[in-house]
């Protein structure tokens, strides 16, 4: 076994906390992420991880060993980087995380033209609403929607997309349009739960700054298609991006209000930890869904 891929498992065990999710990131068997971490071991002389019932914990020797590794495998990516120009010589093995619904339907049906472009490279997605720590759990991307602000990342904006409040004209028919910000205390938003992400509450821009409002309502969920579906039987009020509901805004089975306030820029990123080489299976990713994204009338059928 070549010393390369012991390194990359253990990255990937260690990152991922069991062997059954590295392996799933690898796309073999845990029987398999297990014996390349013996082999590594047996070979070192030392103990990296130490195996229980309650799951994985890495050693001292592990916790430094890591670290290291982590340093390897990125001179690896930049060195193919600055060699890897066209498309035949992209292959590996490309981790991306993004949103659940922005990830199923924008990105994971792009994904087999991609591969077939690129049929040497791999190609894994997570679908998550959660921000992940993209250098600590072993992701060369994410798909963000909104601004990234650690300096430590750069984000390449993917496409324009705004943040509004909308609702069926048969809610407003029945409780009225807010008109401004302090509206929202008497309508029925449909949030997401606690677990969900907008404890804070929803996000304006009001008199130059940005302001969270509180909102309530009777339905809350942590599915934001739920939400949406709600929205549209005239349920109640949400707050969508316009990436999700363009279609319905052109047809007018979906309005928006408090235009005025929405933020100006909420736009759909390409995010990757700051490095001196760009490895090239991550820009051809970047280019490749900037050109579907531009697509006429992409917005409107998707």
């Amino acid at each position: 076994m070549d010393r390369y891929t012991e390194l990359r498992s253990y990255v990937l065990i260690a990152s991922r906390g069991s062997f059954a999710a590295a392996a799933l990131a690898d796309g073999v068997t845990p029987v398999i992420m297990g014996r390349r971490l013996t082999a590594l071991e047996q070979r070192l002389g030392v103990k990296l991880i130490h195996r229980s019932t309650r799951g994985l914990t890495l050693t001292e020797l592990g916790e430094a060993y890591l670290e290291q590794a982590k340093v390897l495998l990125q001179s690896f990516e930049e060195i193919d980087a600055s060699i890897s120009e066209n498309r035949s010589a992209v292959r590996g093995h490309l981790m991306i995380t993004a949103p659940a619904g922005f990830g199923r339907r924008h990105v994971a049906p792009h994904a087999p033209e991609f591969q077939a472009r690129f049929p040497d490279l791999k190609l894994s997605l997570d679908l998550t609403d959660n921000v992940i720590d993209l250098v600590r759990e072993g992701y060369d991307m994410s798909i963000r929607i909104g601004e990234v602000l650690d300096p430590n990342y750069v984000a390449i904006t993917l496409a324009a997309n705004r943040r509004v409040v909308c609702g069926a004209p048969s809610y407003f028919a029945t409780r009225g349009t807010p008109k401004t910000l302090d509206d929202l205390a008497h309508h029925n938003c449909l949030a997401f739960s606690l677990q969900g992400g907008q404890h804070r509450g929803w996000t304006f821009q009001k008199e130059g700054r940005q302001v969270a409002v509180k909102v309530a309502g009777n339905l809350y969920c942590n599915d934001g298609e739920l939400l949406f579906d709600w929205a549209k039987r005239g349920l109640g009020i949400c707050w969508r991006s316009v990436w999700e509901i363009q279609s319905e805004l052109l047809s007018g089975e979906l309005t928006t209000v408090l235009d005025e306030f929405a933020l100006p820029s909420y736009d759909i990123q390409g995010v990757y930890p700051q490095q001196h080489y760009l490895p090239a299976k991550v820009r051809f990713f970047i280019a490749f869904l900037k050109e579907v994204y531009s697509r006429p009338g992409y917005w409107v059928r998707n």
